[in-house]
């Protein structure tokens, strides 16, 4: 019987592919699961206060509020507009012709997060606050 098993194990690992001998395990998808970067968009966000959206940099990572409610969490910062670009002027509201204002950020979030800024927008001004 040991001589069986034997013979089996070296069968076995003699079959086994070669190269990287790491194991590798399926994770769930779950909300703490990483993103796959197919899945990542760029969604810009207009923050009701443009003073806050200044001290923003490329980089941070921000908690986006609408409300008491958090509709992202924790999502990078990849563009802060220009106050010129952004349609904000010196002071903290929004500059001629303006009508939205607030300031803009450009956000790497998935698809559905996306989604449910561009909703919240909607019916609430967003904030935010630095992780």
């Amino acid at each position: 019987m040991a001589a069986g098993l034997a013979v089996t194990a070296a069968a076995l690992a003699a079959a086994a592919p070669r190269g990287d001998t790491r194991v590798v395990r399926a994770v769930p998808r779950t909300a703490t699961a990483p993103v796959a970067a197919r899945d990542v968009v760029r969604a810009p966000v207009r923050i009701a206060d443009a003073a806050a959206v200044r001290l923003l940099r490329p980089g941070d990572r921000v908690d986006v509020l609408a409300g008491a409610r958090v509709v992202a969490r924790s999502a990078p910062v990849v563009g802060v507009p220009d106050a010129a670009a952004a349609g904000v002027d010196a002071g903290s509201g929004p500059a001629d012709g303006d009508s939205g204002g607030g300031a803009l950020i450009v956000l790497a979030v998935p698809r559905p997060t996306a989604a449910a800024l561009s909703g919240a927008a909607v019916s609430s001004p967003l904030g935010v606050a630095l992780c």
